[in-house]
C-alpha cells in the first residue's frame, strides 16, 4: 500500500524532512519526502497498512519546531520503493 501525503503549515526550515526520514526508517516505510515551492512538504510512503497509518498520524505532528496546519492523504498503488530518501530541489 502507498500513501501520497501533502503537509501544510510551518513545515519548511524546521527539519521536517529529516525527522520524516527518521520516522519512516523507524517504521520500515519506503518512499521519499520533499519540499514544494508553495511551502508545503510532499511524501510518498509505502509500507504495511498499520505502519502507514502511524506514519500519516506522525505527519500531523511533525518535527519539534513545525506547526502543521493540514495533512492530505491519498491511497495509491504501490510503486516498489526500496528505501526512504530526502529529495532536494534542483
Amino acid at each position: 500500500m502507498r500513501y501520497s501525503i501533502t503537509i501544510t503549515g510551518k513545515v519548511q526550515g524546521v527539519w521536517f524532512r529529516n525527522y520524516t526520514k527518521e520516522k519512516a526508517d523507524e517504521l520500515g516505510i519506503c518512499g521519499f519526502v520533499k519540499n514544494l515551492a508553495d511551502g508545503s512538504v510532499y511524501c510518498e510512503a509505502e509500507g504495511t497498512p498499520q505502519n502507514l497509518e502511524l506514519f500519516a498520524d506522525w505527519c500531523g505532528i511533525g518535527s519539534p519546531l513545525s506547526e502543521v496546519k493540514s495533512v492530505n492523504v491519498e491511497r495509491k498503488d504501490d510503486t516498489g520503493y526500496t528505501g526512504f530518501a530526502i529529495e532536494r530541489n534542483p
